[in-house]
């Protein structure tokens, strides 16, 4: 004969609870990639030089995210936690990658369709190299750049990279300068 205990009540609840909570997690993750997706791609690309590269940092940040979601606390915005972790995770391949030699630039890979293929061909040409002027740039310049290129404000920047705004101004004014002259060099 089963009775039911308040014992087994209270496991049955926290057994729901923990479900629940698991599943809203998974909604979070699957939410967060799908919107960020393309941004994540590109941010992975700013901070390695072949698309496998990219693709093996893409999984560890995709990781990373699953491993820090439940500790997420609200006290900034969704896509600014994602991008701290992208960062994160980005600095760490980083140091992995730094004691090998440095591979050929591979292609950015970005696609914007269009009517014209010969317009579409120049704008490629033009994002292929400002990609390539940006990889050129040391990674503090390098972060700043690619993180305001997806839309985060200076707010966001320095909560991301972990430095003052007036940081992220001076990060940004130096990266565009530098920029200049590296495009300025390639023509």
């Amino acid at each position: 004969m089963k009775s039911s205990t308040a014992t087994d009540l209270a496991l049955s609840r926290a057994g729901s609870a923990d479900i629940l909570h698991r599943e809203r997690l998974a909604s979070d993750f699957d939410r967060l990639l799908a919107a960020n997706g393309p941004a994540l791609g590109r941010l992975a690309a700013s901070y390695t030089n072949t698309s496998s590269d990219r693709d093996d940092l893409l999984q560890e940040i995709a990781i990373a995210l699953w491993q820090a979601l439940e500790r997420f606390r609200g006290e900034c915005s969704e896509r600014t936690f994602l991008f701290r972790i992208a960062h994160n995770r980005g600095i760490a391949f980083l140091a992995r990658k730094r004691a090998h030699m440095p591979e050929p630039l591979d292609e950015m890979e970005i696609h914007h369709p269009g009517p014209d293929p010969e317009a579409e061909l120049a704008q490629e040409q033009s994002a292929q190299r400002l990609a390539a002027a940006i990889r050129r740039l040391p990674i503090g310049y390098r972060q700043a750049i690619t993180l305001m290129l997806e839309g985060l404000g200076y707010g966001e920047i320095a909560e991301v990279l972990g430095i003052s705004e007036s940081n992220v101004g001076v990060r940004l004014t130096r990266a565009r300068q530098m920029l200049r002259e590296v495009l300025e060099k390639q023509k």
